[in-house]
């Protein structure tokens, strides 16, 4: 019998690349890909792996997996999380959960791929990425959707598309976007991102409070409100240059 080399106690890994997007700040990305269509990003290889060889027959898939870095999470874990979808009250274990706060802080993100630049390198543009700028890619590789779409799959505390929030622009963020070239794409940028509700489940009784969010280069201050109906909404009461 031929005895096995154990297993390596730990790997070293090197990015292939990293993340440009529309997300200068971890507050307020969805929390799941897909969710902001009109999010846009670039995922820009690094040498070696920047040969235009290494995407040969990419362009004839649509979607991709991005293994990554959650690298503005903290290097510490707990087995137990609060996940947003349950109010941010009830506790799971880590490994029950997409929570970034994960012992070797691995994320895994499908995105729309859209464009493949080599004039200099390799380029890939991407549609409906949740990743913050500068996040450090890992791998990259083609989806299958008939080996990796499983409608049947149950989804636990999670077993449908999150529930937005209307989202009403004041008439002076409307006039920012007017003057602004990217005004129309960043005007469903923000709506996307805000009818996802990014403030903490633990504040979203406080209607007073304002907040932030930092996309491209502006910061879209909002706060809630209650219609007369009864239904919350969100407004943006400004847009500024961050």
């Amino acid at each position: 019998m031929t005895d096995r080399p154990a297993p390596p106690d730990a790997f070293a890994m090197t990015p292939i690349g990293v993340i440009e997007s529309d997300f200068p700040d971890k507050f307020g990305i969805p929390r799941q890909p897909g969710l902001a269509e009109a999010a846009r990003a670039s995922l820009v290889l690094r040498s070696p792996f920047d040969d235009p060889l290494a995407v040969r027959g990419l362009e004839a898939f649509s979607h991709l997996w991005l293994t990554f870095v959650f690298h503005q999470s903290p290097e510490r874990w707990t087995p137990l999380v609060r996940p947003p979808r349950l109010g941010g009250n009830a506790k799971v274990g880590v490994f029950a959960s997409r929570s970034t706060h994960r012992p070797n802080r691995l994320g895994l993100s499908l995105v729309e791929l859209l464009d493949i630049d080599t004039s200099r390198g390799v380029r890939l543009a991407l549609r409906g990425a949740d990743l913050v700028s500068g996040t450090p890619v890992l791998d990259l590789k083609p989806y299958l959707p008939w080996a990796e779409s499983r409608p049947e799959a149950r989804a636990g505390f999670a077993p449908g598309t999150p529930s937005t929030l209307p989202v009403d622009l004041s008439p002076a963020a409307e006039a920012v976007l007017a003057r602004r070239e990217d005004g129309a794409s960043l005007r469903a940028l923000i709506l996307q991102v805000l009818a996802q509700d990014p403030r903490p489940a633990y504040r979203r009784g406080a209607e007073a409070r304002v907040y932030g969010v930092r996309l491209r280069d502006v910061d879209v201050r909002f706060r809630a409100r209650t219609a007369a109906t009864g239904e919350t909404r969100l407004e943006v009461v400004e847009i500024v240059t961050a």
